[in-house]
């Protein structure tokens, strides 16, 4: 067994989730701790050039683990290929993004090792030569330190926001191929397009920047004041459950617990009073502003900039700031 972390990224279409570079960066902080190295492997087909991408922004080793059968996403396909590596390979620990495409193999591959799975883990702890991660149980309510209780190689999954990728220190541009382990029978699982509810539906994790609306906002005329921002600077509007309940936003623009969680760089909070459901899902976001006319709403405990005022009156000249600062 070797003291290794091995991170398992992401990738579709041709381009990285840049989510995996928040991965590495919980890596790297546990390798500092550990003292164990840490090494990437992205699967796929035809993705040099992105394991190229990982290699010079983040770790010293990258494996590009190419197959025919990694070309579109099954969970038959990645589940055979990231076994037979895993035992080639025999990291101490494997690290994975917390996204949809992980959550559908992950406990499969744990399985099919017979080894420990930690989901969603939004941070870790390194005591006396024993490594713990950190779960949030109740929507957030309590968190706990759980730690592995079988052999290695352990796994994680890590929350999209819990560290940022930015801090993913640069490696030393080397890749290695390596051909990935192809199953004999016949494939159960036909890939199609990837679904989506509608044309308008987006990934919110993607998003640099998101304008999350709350009830402050009061009625769904008002809606135009968030969309004229978020137009404005480029981002994403987003919502809290009760906006999205009462129908005025998707529910694939849902900010919390039982929605997306999101880490953009910066995340302005209108009307949003930060009940702890909605906290869990957007707290990893690197600048926060908050603007609520309520000068004890807990969303000002966690936010960078608090702007106590009237969001009917901040916004609007919020947003002809933004205008006149980019020429527009």
């Amino acid at each position: 067994m070797a003291d290794l972390i091995l991170v398992v990224t992401e990738q579709r279409d041709g381009k990285l989730n840049r989510v995996s570079f928040e991965t590495i960066a919980a890596a790297q902080a546990i390798a500092k701790q550990t003292g164990w190295p840490v090494e990437v492997v992205l699967p796929g087909s035809g993705v040099t050039a992105l394991a190229q991408e990982l290699a010079a922004k983040a770790v010293g080793k990258v494996y590009a683990l190419e197959g025919d059968a990694l070309a579109a996403y099954t969970s038959d396909a990645y589940v055979y290929a990231l076994k037979a590596f895993i035992q080639e390979k025999q990291p101490k620990l494997v690290l994975f993004p917390h996204t949809y495409q992980v959550r559908d193999f992950a406990p499969r591959l744990a399985l099919a090792l017979d080894r420990t799975l930690i989901s969603d883990a939004t941070a870790y702890k390194y005591e006396g030569g024993k490594l713990l991660f950190t779960r949030q149980m109740f929507q957030g309510k309590f968190a706990a330190d759980v730690s592995f209780g079988g052999d290695a190689p352990w796994m994680a999954t890590i929350q999209i926001g819990a560290f940022r990728g930015d801090q993913a220190e640069g490696g030393s541009g080397v890749i290695e191929t390596v051909a990935a382990a192809v199953s004999d029978a016949p494939a159960r699982v036909t890939p199609h397009e990837v679904f989506q509810e509608a044309k308008e539906a987006i990934d919110l994790t993607q998003s640099e920047v998101i304008i999350a609306v709350g009830r402050g906002i009061r009625e769904q005329k008002n809606m135009p004041l968030a969309e004229n921002l978020a137009a404005a600077l480029g981002g994403e509007v987003a919502a809290s459950r009760p906006i999205c309940d009462n129908g005025w936003l998707p529910i694939d623009r849902q900010i919390g617990s039982s929605g997306q969680t999101v880490a953009p760089k910066l995340y302005i909070a209108m009307g949003v009073s930060g009940a702890i459901q909605h906290i869990v899902g957007m707290k990893g976001s690197r600048t926060i502003v908050a603007i609520n006319k309520d000068p004890e709403a807990p969303i000002f405990e966690i936010a960078d900039v608090a702007v106590v005022g009237d969001l009917f009156q901040v916004v609007p000249a919020l947003t002809e700031e933004v205008k006149k600062a980019k020429g527009s």
